[in-house]
């Protein structure tokens, strides 16, 4: 069993890393990018070039596919971006720690491949006023072929004790929402490192999302929408994959199962019992989990400032 990590890319990474020794010509904000690569989308080349001339502090490109024969060519075009190369297994979680690492900037934007990017644009001035308001995470509004307007918006709440999570269509300015989709966010990049950044040892994607995003409303922090920017689809949005398994357990023991008491978390001994008939593991295993989320949360216990059936009872109450 992989245990729960205490401190911010607790997991080292071995990785190539190609490029980056230029500095871009003139940065306009103290911001950088991480451009996460999964689908090999030919719009690749015209992304970096956008992304060049949008005036950010630094440009991080993840490789997680080590076969990218043209990656020299990628170098050498664009010397002032940085190509890393994991040598092993990753989640996106990874690669977002790993380019984090990377970059000094106080804010970061998480975008990846499956975005066209032509319609593009960014003011350092705009950019500047988010970042003055020092939030956690700002999610962009997102479309598809740049007219359907994705539903992001992101509501919780609890049905018969399990939570749930509603789409809705409004994109007013500042108005909350639980988590990025598709991990595309502006992100403070201190609050991020704070936060312990994703836990490796969920490798779904959608139960690491949400994972890094309940802890951050849990820990004080906020996501909200912003109207500054927007972002495109080339074609279909990506269908998120919310299956039960090990990682949705993992994210309940150390997100949904915590009380908040006077002024800490913690984890009852009591909810051991109810932990067997929402665990997909056995007897063994399902104590071996809640000792180290037990252990998890009382190291983190004052970093809690609410749990998560207060934090949905108030959802929407400040703005």
């Amino acid at each position: 069993m992989n245990t729960i990590p205490i401190i911010f890319n607790q997991r080292s990474i071995n990785r190539t890393v190609l490029g980056g020794k230029q500095r871009p010509a003139q940065p306009k904000m103290n911001v950088s990018v991480i451009l996460i690569n999964t689908h090999g989308s030919h719009l690749r080349i015209k992304n970096l070039e956008i992304l060049q001339r949008a005036g950010f502090e630094k440009i991080i490109s993840m490789e997680p596919n080590g076969d990218n024969y043209n990656l020299e060519d990628f170098v050498n075009k664009f010397p002032d971006v940085k190509f890393i190369v994991p040598q092993e297994e990753v989640t996106t979680g990874d690669l977002i720690n790993i380019g984090m690492e990377e970059v000094s900037s106080d804010y970061v934007l998480v975008l990846n491949d499956s975005l066209s990017l032509s319609a593009f644009r960014i003011s350092p001035v705009a950019i500047q006023k988010l970042a003055d308001r020092k939030q956690y995470c700002y999610v962009p509004r997102l479309f598809i072929d740049k007219t359907q307007t994705l539903p992001i918006n992101l509501i919780p709440h609890v049905e018969k004790g399990v939570l749930k999570v509603e789409a809705v269509e409004s994109l007013q300015d500042n108005t909350p929402t639980l988590y990025p989709c598709d991990f595309i966010g502006l992100y403070n990049r201190q609050k991020f490192i704070q936060l312990g950044g994703y836990d490796y040892t969920l490798e779904s994607p959608y139960w690491q999302n949400l994972d890094l995003s309940m802890r951050a409303w849990l820990w004080g922090e906020r996501i909200s929408i912003t109207t500054t920017l927007g972002l495109s689809y080339l074609e279909n949005a990506p269908v998120e994959d919310v299956t039960s398994n090990l990682s949705q357990f993992r994210f309940y023991l150390k997100n949904l199962a915590p009380n908040f008491v006077l002024d800490h978390g913690e984890i009852p001994f009591k909810t051991l019992f109810r932990m067997f008939r929402r665990s997909a593991c056995g007897f063994v295993e399902t104590i071996n989990q809640f000792k180290d989320a037990r252990n998890w949360v009382e190291k983190n216990q004052y970093r809690f400032k609410t749990d998560a059936s207060l934090l949905i009872s108030n959802w929407g109450s400040e703005k």
